[in-house]
C-alpha cells in the first residue's frame, strides 16, 4: 500500500507538521509521496531529502525565520528569501525533485494567471521558496518566465496533485479555527481574516483524506512567531500520540 501526507501551510504553525511526523514515525507509519504547501513544503522537502523530524526542528529553532529573511528594497514585497534558499541549499545539495528520498509535490500559486501549479520536477528550491512566498511580506519567486507566490491562496491543503497516485492519504493540518480568540489589535485581526480564507479552501481536500490530523486550538499560535516553536513541535507530537494508532493508517477491507 502506498501512503502518501499532505502538509498544509500556516507559517510558524507549521512545526506542528514535525510532531505529526515524529510520531508517525514511531507508529511505524512509512510514507512514500509527500505533498505540501508553503510551510508545508518547507517542512515536507527536508522530510522527503532524509532529515527525521527532531533534526528539522533543531535546524529550523537554531537558525530561525527572522534570521533567514532579508530586506529586498522592492515595491513587490518588505523581504526576500535569500537566507531560506541558503538553508535549503546547505541541506539539500541536489536541487532536483527526483534527487530526494521520497517524492515530493510543491503548490504555488501563479500570481498573474491566479492559479494553482504544482510543482513535482526541475528546480527544487525555487519551487518551495515560491510556495512560501507570503504576499506582499515575500518577494514572489520567478520560474521560467512565470511569477509564483504562496500556494495556500489557493490550495492550502494540496491532496488533488497526489490522491491518484497514493492507497492512503494523511492530511496534517495546521489551522484550524477555535471560536474564542481574542481579536484585539489590527494585527490579530488581519491574520484571523487571513486564516479564515485559507481555512475555506481547505473543506474539499479534506473530504479527500483518508486520516486527518488537525490538533486543536493551533490558532492561538501566531503564524509569523516562532517563539512558541517548541510548545506547538510538543503538542501535536502527543495529540498524535495519544489519538492515533497503528490501524487508523491500515486501508480499510470493508465493502
Amino acid at each position: 500500500m502506498k501512503t502518501g501526507i499532505v502538509l498544509s501551510g500556516g507559517g510558524a504553525r507549521g512545526v506542528a507538521h514535525l510532531g505529526v511526523l515524529k510520531a508517525l514515525d514511531e507508529l511505524g507509519v512509512v510514507i512514500d509521496c509527500i505533498s505540501g504547501t508553503s510551510a508545508g513544503a518547507f517542512t515536507g522537502v527536508l522530510y522527503a531529502q532524509g532529515l527525521k523530524p527532531d533534526a528539522i526542528f533543531e535546524l529550523i529553532k537554531g537558525l530561525g525565520f527572522l534570521k533567514s529573511i532579508r530586506p529586498a528594497w522592492a515595491l513587490t514585497g518588505l523581504f526576500n528569501m535569500d537566507g531560506m534558499r541558503e538553508i535549503l541549499q546547505k541541506n539539500i545539495p541536489d536541487n532536483n525533485f527526483n534527487a530526494l528520498r521520497i517524492p515530493l509535490t510543491v503548490a504555488a500559486t501563479d500570481i498573474r494567471k491566479g492559479r494553482i501549479y504544482y510543482f513535482s520536477e526541475g528546480d527544487l528550491i525555487s519551487a518551495v521558496l515560491a510556495s512560501c512566498s507570503l504576499p506582499a511580506i515575500f518577494n514572489p519567486i520567478t520560474i521560467n518566465g512565470n511569477l509564483y507566490v504562496d500556494g495556500g491562496l489557493i490550495d492550502n491543503l494540496p491532496v488533488k496533485p497526489i490522491r491518484k497516485q497514493c492507497d492512503f492519504i494523511i492530511g496534517s493540518h495546521c489551522n484550524q479555527i477555535s471560536p474564542d480568540v481574542d481579536v484585539a489589535n489590527m494585527k490579530s485581526v488581519i491574520e484571523r481574516s487571513l486564516l479564515v480564507a485559507i481555512y475555506s479552501n481547505t473543506e474539499i481536500s479534506r473530504g479527500m483524506c483518508d486520516v486527518f490530523i488537525e490538533p486543536p486550538r493551533m490558532d492561538r499560535f501566531s503564524s509569523l512567531d516562532l517563539s512558541k516553536a517548541q510548545e506547538i513541535y510538543d503538542f501535536s507530537y502527543r495529540f498524535t500520540k495519544q489519538n492515533f494508532l497503528p490501524h487508523h493508517f491500515q486501508k480499510s477491507t470493508a465493502a
